[in-house]
């Protein structure tokens, strides 16, 4: 996509604070050299076919959007390594994490980003992905701030131009608002038909799910997650 044909970002702020604790040394060091390594170039063309950013060889690419400290990332990506994985993160401790990780345990099927998603959505060429996860976003509780949310229909469009026909859009939340939020506009947006047979489904988590810190902190607090499944059609 050239960037005059991209959306305007000129409302787009889907994620907050961009740093946390300093870093320690260890993980600074962690973090300037798995950059080097995994970082995706988005000022270079996009490759048509996403398989070649990896050093092995792969036969499906995944997105993952806001990983946080990378627990879910991580358990993926070691468990399906014929899978190229991409994973977003903007924090600078999530992405720390995440690199600490990778240099104990490197992985040639996982790339990052570590800025804003929608630069990355918009880079990637059409019907690209075999899925994205959208998993315990930042809810934006206060309804002011409900436009930051992002999910969001230029969001989704986004969704639906790089998700190959029949691949599945993951959506975790402990936040019911925001659970309806994404039902609501998904629906409306017709790209997206949710997989759900029964009310037991949308709260049964994903088959291999190893679980986050930030689902554990929703059930200690008594909130229950939901899991909603929609596949692009």
């Amino acid at each position: 996509m050239s960037p005059q044909d991209r959306p305007s970002r000129t409302t787009e702020a889907f994620f907050g604070r961009r740093r946390g604790k300093p870093v320690r040394p260890q993980q600074a060091a962690a973090l300037e050299s798995g950059l080097d390594a995994y970082r995706l170039d988005l000022t270079a063309d996009a490759p048509s076919d996403l398989r070649t950013l990896f050093e092995t060889e792969v036969s499906a690419v995944r997105l993952e959007i806001g990983f946080g400290g990378g627990e879910h990332l991580l358990h993926r990506a070691i468990e399906a390594p014929t899978t190229g994985f991409i994973g977003v993160e903007p924090f600078v401790n999530g992405m720390a994490k995440m690199m600490m990780a990778v240099r104990a345990r490197p992985l040639a099927n996982l790339r990052v980003h570590d800025d804003d998603a929608t630069r990355l959505l918009d880079w990637l060429p059409p019907a690209s992905l075999d899925g994205i996860d959208l998993l315990y976003p930042d809810p934006w509780p206060k309804k002011k701030h409900w436009k930051r949310r992002f999910v969001s229909p230029v969001n989704l469009e986004r969704f639906a131009r790089v998700l190959k026909p029949g691949a599945k859009f993951r959506f975790a939340s402990d936040i019911d608002t925001y659970v309806n939020w994404t039902l609501l506009h998904c629906r409306a947006h017709g790209a997206f038909a949710w997989q759900a047979a029964e009310a037991a489904d949308w709260h049964r988590p994903y088959e291999g799910w190893p679980g986050t810190r930030y689902e554990a902190k929703a059930i200690r607090e008594g909130r229950r997650p939901a899991y909603l499944t929609f596949v692009r059609k």
